[in-house]
């Protein structure tokens, strides 16, 4: 009989190593992202994983039960790890996960799932999908037909996510609502050739042969006429005749069941900390104050002698500081950041493979959302980073904010970021290719400071439009704990900005409304940027001259996306590490 020291050594001396709980912990992560990618057949489908792209996502409520019960079940099995037992590495591991998979099981709880339509994203934006997805191989259109098809379940899966969201309560406002319907009129046309969701069959290389190209054209378009949009004049009908009226004549998430406890939830899931929004809407308070105090200042050096709301108000109506046409604003955005991206080498030792472009939101989403995004590179490395530019009314688009929105968006920001997470391969996917908002948003909002050390804000005009970037930011503190927690109306979140902020009335009115769909997540870039901004001024304080920005914002980066308190901790080590 073999005692079990004994055979533990009779497997070591096999070459057999003992499981770690290192080991089970990378072998539930991998099983998790499996588990992810065939839950999420579209994100799948967004980084290169095509097993799954005839696929849109179950949205029954079947499916939303069995998400909730696994997220409960993987929590417990995520509890049951000890700490100790693992490495350092690890343990940030389980702690990132743990924190993703229970703001999983908190959205479900609440209810938020049961909002799956919003004036910026839902059924009606889907064919922003022909931009992001590979159109490479006739499997990759075959899938998209598949997918076309497949659309009236999705429509009628939706309907049914939004009929349960009515009974329990939980409805965006009428006044958001009431963007949506222009929105979906776009994707109701006369013939399929016109559809959004056509776009892949006028770029099909010409290299196949032209029989392939006409048989997945025909096919595409017989799926868009007789599927997609009968399907969207469904979705019309309800929302207009049903949901629209089921939406608030108030905003704001305490309106919501157990709105107040779902708030506080997301505050923490956005910020990272235990702040609560009280504490949170004070440090905005002192923050607009102080900001106020820079722009006086530079008020000044414009010669201008009035008070700073007037100061304001000229910015947003002297046609000097905006461009008459579209095309005129697309090129000058794609000229700062031509002249931006050599400037990287003196920010960073390590700088991402990927790059990136400067692209138009689309049209028929322009109205109704905010000045620029950014969206990811592919994981394949096939599709760059994108910045996309609102030309939507370029007199509402100031010339003034043009250089910090590219820095924040694009680089040192964004895509410097983003782009570098994904470039890792010693970190589990679900860190590669996720987000902590308050780093990767603190991180845009920090990266906006290092304009003036490549050359830019030279011009007074353009310093105050990055400070008023910065208090955008520090606003929004202000209005997003107004709205969920206070009550403000939505009147008075508008006057608030308009106030505080040279940003034109369409971005200010767009901003708002975005908040109202939104909790929480404005408030991640000013308790982000503090954050940061604290550790590098701890470091250069320590380190003296043997401070290296360059190595600095490597380490900071190095990591990927991390909580707040994580970041510290990491900083701190760093910090020792070169004091010996």
């Amino acid at each position: 009989m073999i005692t079990g020291l004994a055979l533990m050594m009779s497997l070591f001396a096999a070459g057999v190593r003992a499981e770690t709980a290192g080991d089970r912990l990378r072998a539930l992560l991998a099983e998790e992202w499996e588990y992810a990618m065939r839950d999420s057949p579209v994100r799948a489908s967004q980084l290169g994983d095509s097993r799954y792209g005839a696929l849109w996502r179950d949205l029954s409520e079947e499916a939303f039960e069995k998400r909730h019960a696994h997220v409960r079940e993987l929590l417990a099995r995520l509890d049951a790890f000890e700490e100790a037992e693992l490495q350092p590495s690890e343990r940030d591991d389980l702690r990132l996960f743990r924190a993703e998979v229970r703001d999983q099981e908190q959205d479900l709880r609440y209810g938020l799932h049961l909002l799956p339509v919003n004036q910026r994203g839902g059924l009606q934006t889907l064919d922003y999908l022909t931009d992001v997805l590979p159109f490479e191989t006739v499997r990759d259109y075959e899938d998209w037909i598949a997918r076309l098809r497949a659309f009236p379940r999705l429509v009628d899966q939706t309907i049914h996510l939004m009929r349960a969201g009515v009974r329990r309560g939980i409805v965006h406002p009428q006044v958001v609502l009431e963007r949506i319907p222009e929105q979906i009129d776009a994707q109701i046309v006369s013939t399929p050739e016109g559809s959004l969701f056509f776009k892949p069959f006028t770029r099909m290389p010409q290299s196949w042969p032209e029989s392939e190209r006409n048989r997945l054209k025909a096919e595409g378009a017989r799926a868009i006429a007789s599927e997609v949009v009968p399907a969207f004049k469904e979705f019309r009908s309800y929302f207009i005749d049903r949901y629209m009226g089921a939406g608030s004549s108030k905003i704001g998430i305490w309106q919501f069941p157990e709105g107040r406890e779902a708030y506080a939830s997301l505050v923490r899931r956005h910020t990272t900390t235990t702040m609560t929004p009280e504490a949170i809407h004070k440090l905005g308070l002192g923050e607009v104050k102080r900001i106020r105090a820079e722009m006086r200042r530079v008020m000044k050096e414009t010669g201008h002698r009035g008070g700073l709301k007037g100061f304001m108000e000229f910015l947003r109506t002297d046609p000097r500081f905006y461009y008459k046409t579209s095309e005129e604003l697309l090129q000058a955005y794609r000229a700062i950041a031509k002249r931006i991206d050599p400037e990287m080498v003196k920010l960073f030792g390590r700088l991402p493979r990927i790059p990136y472009g400067v692209v138009p939101v689309p049209d028929h989403v322009a109205p109704h959302t905010t000045t620029a995004y950014y969206r990811g590179p592919s994981a394949d490395g096939k599709r760059p980073g994108l910045f996309y530019v609102n030309l939507y009314k370029p007199q509402s688009r100031p010339t003034y904010e043009m250089e910090v929105l590219t820095v924040h968006e694009a680089v040192p920001g964004h895509h410097i970021q983003i782009a570098l997470a994904m470039e890792h391969r010693d970190v589990p996917h679900f860190r590669r290719f996720g987000q902590v908002t308050a780093f990767v948003e603190g991180w845009g909002l920090y990266a906006e400071s290092l304009g003036e050390e490549i050359g830019l804000y030279e011009d007074p005009y353009s310093k105050f439009g990055e400070l008023t970037y910065r208090m955008w930011r520090a606003v929004r503190l202000v209005v997003d704990t107004g709205i969920h927690h206070y009550g403000w109306s939505r009147e008075k979140a508008i006057e608030y900005f308009r106030d505080n902020c040279a940003k034109s009335e369409v971005d200010i009115v767009n901003e708002i409304d975005r908040y109202v769909i939104m909790p929480g997540q404005a408030l991640s870039y000013k308790i982000g940027e503090l954050k940061i901004t604290e550790l590098r001024r701890r470091a250069e304080r320590e380190l003296g001259e043997a401070f290296d920005e360059r190595a600095f914002h490597d380490e900071v980066l190095g990591r990927g996306a991390v909580t707040l308190d994580m970041l510290e901790t990491g900083i701190d080590e760093w910090i020792k590490r070169h004091k010996g």
